[in-house]
């Protein structure tokens, strides 16, 4: 066998997780996910090294054939002073032209949107999962709360109790 093999399985193995919209996955239904690289300054590149970035009422868009993520939020990097980023300016996402395609036609879907999921590093680039996503009625929501919940307690149920001697 060659020293170099592919792990199989998920995608993300080596990845180390820098943030999760915990929220996407909350308001919306994700119908499919897909990894996409983000081009970045250094200064913002420091602040996600530091974990000063936030998901939250994120989204991408499709404009004139290039994927652009709005409304990440990257805090300033104390140290860059006068070469300082823009903490929400829209960012270019990368995909190949016929990824873009693809999610172009079922983003344009009524009811459905591209939700950045979470964002990681993979061998020291940072990556962003996108998901085409459709949103979800209040009464979906707490339907899926309540389904969540009885799936936890069954869970807890039917785990071995610790005894003790």
């Amino acid at each position: 066998m060659s020293g170099k093999q592919k792990k199989s399985g998920n995608g993300d193995a080596g990845a180390r997780m820098i943030t999760v919209n915990r929220r996407a996955r909350h308001d919306y239904e994700i119908l499919d996910e897909l990894e996409c690289g983000i081009v970045l300054h250094g200064s913002e590149v420091k602040s996600i090294r530091n974990g000063q970035v936030s998901l939250e009422e994120s989204f991408a868009h499709i404009k004139d054939g290039e994927l652009w993520l709005q409304g990440c939020h990257i805090g300033e990097y104390p140290q860059a002073n006068v070469m300082n980023h823009i903490p929400r300016r829209h960012r270019k996402l990368l995909l190949h032209r016929k990824e873009i395609r693809k999610f172009a036609e079922t983003a344009k879907q009524k009811g459905l949107t591209l939700v950045p999921l979470s964002m990681y590093f993979v061998r020291g680039n940072v990556k962003v999962k996108l998901g085409v996503a459709r949103g979800r009625k209040l009464h979906d929501k707490r339907e899926k709360l309540k389904k969540d919940t009885a799936q936890r307690e069954m869970k807890a149920a039917m785990a071995p109790r610790n005894a003790r001697r």
